[in-house]
């Protein structure tokens, strides 16, 4: 049996605005890795896995989105993982069933929003990921790195 071992790191970036005024808002955004475990090129399924994305605001911050970045990609739609030349295709939703591609808001992609976050409370999102099956790669360990993004 030839199985592959995948890793999709999601950077950390910490979104924090700094500010004299008390009330001023203020958010911050940090996200664990979306770990594939092996992916067997023989089956016929998808290769599932999820990750977190938690962000933190004061009640001063409204009308946030929660963004992720192409990775190492030229289009949201697929994301490719790679190792030296070679690519596996892959993907981030905002939604369980997969279909809601995760991204800026722009390409017909989604962005996590909310008009008043809660106050001081870390909020965790799931990043939904999916490996589409039927690649044909040589075993080894692909990555990219996708990056959060909080607007506030």
């Amino acid at each position: 049996m030839n199985t592959k071992r995948l890793l999709i790191l999601l950077a950390l970036v910490i979104g924090t605005l700094y500010a004299s005024d008390a009330h001023a808002q203020a958010c911050t955004i940090s996200a664990t890795s979306v770990n594939f475990g092996s992916y067997n090129v023989f089956n016929g399924s998808p290769t599932d896995s999820t990750g977190t994305v938690t962000y933190r605001c004061n009640g001063s911050a409204h009308n946030i989105t929660v963004g992720l970045t192409q990775g190492a990609s030229a289009s949201f739609n697929q994301r490719q993982m790679q190792k030296g030349s070679e690519s596996l295709t892959y993907n981030l939703f905002v939604d369980a069933s997969r279909t809601n591609i995760w991204g800026d808001g722009t390409s017909g992609t989604s962005v996590y929003s909310i008009s008043n976050p809660p106050n001081n409370t870390n909020v965790n999102l799931t990043v939904y990921g999916r490996v589409t099956a039927g690649q044909d790669v040589s075993a080894g360990s692909f990555s990219d790195t996708v990056t959060a993004v909080i607007n506030f």
